[in-house]
C-alpha cells in the first residue's frame, strides 16, 4: 500500500473511481451489508470460544453538554392500577449523529455533488418525513459476522491517537500484520484510537457535530482503499475522519457511505474489547449489531455487541 499522503486528485480518485454503485442491485439499500452472506454469518459463530461479551455502546445523552448539545429528551411516567398495581412508561428522543450517541448510518446520510449512494439526487430523495431511498430500514437484518480490532495506540506503543498523528491506511495495514490476523470480505472492521484517553487528557468534542473547522482526531483520508481493497462491510470506529482534513472534501472517510455502500457504526467504546483482545492476544470475534426500523430514517441508535 502506498506509504506517502495521498494527495487531493488521488483522494478524489479513490472516492470516484472505486465506486460500488450498481453492485447490489437486489437490495441496493443494504449497501457493504449485502456482503455477509448466510455463509458468512455461520462462520462468525466460530470465533466465539470463551463466551465473553462486550457491549460496546455508549449510554443515551440525556444531559446538555459542550460535547452533546443536543441531548435525548427522557422521562418516565407512572401508571396505577388496580389493587395498588402499577407500571413505568418512558419516553425518549434522540438526536443521533455526531459523537454522543452509538449509531448506525443509513446510505441515505450523506452525499458530495455527485450525489448520494447509487447517484440518487439528494433534492428527490430527501424529504422532510424520511428519505424515499436506502433509509435505515433496508439494514433490519442487521450485522452478524466476524469482527476484527485494529488496536492502533497499542501498535504504535502510545495511549491515543493525537491530531497531529492521525491513523494512515499502511497503519491499518501495518496493525493487521502485527497482530496476526487477516481480512476476508464481509468483515467488521473495527479501528480503536483510544477515545477515551485523548478526551480524558485533551477535554472533548465540542459542538457534537464535526465541521470543517472542527479539530479532533481520527481516521486520514487514506484508509478509504484499505477499506475498499478489504471489502469491509462495516466500519465501527470510537474516533472519526480527521477534521479538519487538508483537502477541501465534505467527506473523507464518511464518503465511504455515498462511494462504496458502506456501512458504518459511529461513537463506539473500544477500551474493554480492546483490553481483552490484549489479554488474550487475539483480535477477532462475532459481532452484532441490530438497527430500529425506522422507514426514511438517516441511522438508528445501536448497542453493538462483541462476543469473544
Amino acid at each position: 500500500m502506498k506509504r506517502n499522503v495521498p494527495t487531493k486528485t488521488e483522494i478524489v480518485s479513490y472516492l470516484q473511481d472505486n465506486r460500488n454503485w450498481g453492485r447490489w442491485k437486489d437490495r441496493p439499500g443494504a449497501g457493504t451489508l449485502n456482503l455477509i452472506t448466510e455463509k458468512k454469518r455461520l462462520e462468525a459463530t466460530a470465533f466465539v470460544r470463551s463466551g465473553k461479551a462486550f457491549s460496546l455502546g455508549r449510554p443515551l445523552p440525556v444531559e446538555p453538554s459542550a460535547d452533546n448539545p443536543r441531548p435525548s429528551d427522557f422521562y418516565i411516567k407512572r401508571l396505577e392500577w388496580i389493587d395498588h398495581g402499577g407500571a413505568a412508561l418512558d419516553y425518549f428522543t434522540v438526536f443521533q449523529h455526531g459523537f454522543s450517541v452509538t449509531h448506525l448510518d443509513a446510505l441515505c446520510h450523506m452525499w458530495d455533488k455527485h450525489g448520494m449512494w447509487e447517484g440518487k439526487d439528494p433534492d428527490e430523495e430527501i424529504a422532510f418525513d424520511g428519505s424515499r431511498f436506502a433509509g435505515i430500514e433496508a439494514m433490519r437484518d442487521g450485522i452478524f459476522t466476524r469482527g476484527v480490532l485494529l488496536d492502533i495506540p497499542k501498535h504504535r506503543g502510545t495511549k491515543y491517537v493525537d491530531l497531529d498523528s492521525p491513523v494512515h491506511g499502511w497503519e491499518l495495514e501495518d496493525a493487521a500484520e502485527s497482530q496476526g490476523v487477516e481480512l476476508t470480505s464481509g468483515d467488521a472492521l473495527l479501528v480503536y484510537s483510544g477515545r477515551e484517553q485523548y478526551e480524558r487528557a485533551n477535554g472533548g468534542h465540542y459542538g457534537g457535530l464535526l465541521d470543517e473547522n472542527t479539530g479532533y482526531p481520527g481516521l486520514h483520508a487514506s484508509c478509504l482503499p484499505f477499506m475498499f481493497d478489504n471489502d469491509i462491510s462495516v466500519l465501527l470506529w470510537d474516533m472519526e475522519d480527521l477534521a479538519p482534513n487538508e483537502y477541501g472534501i465534505p467527506w473523507t472517510v464518511h464518503g465511504a457511505i455515498h462511494a462504496y455502500g458502506l456501512a458504518m457504526v459511529d461513537a463506539v467504546v473500544l477500551t474493554q474489547l480492546a483490553a481483552e483482545c490484549a489479554k488474550q492476544d487475539r483480535y477477532d470475534f462475532m459481532l452484532t449489531v441490530n438497527p430500529l426500523i425506522i422507514e426514511g430514517g438517516t441511522g438508528s441508535p445501536v448497542n453493538p455487541v462483541a462476543i469473544m
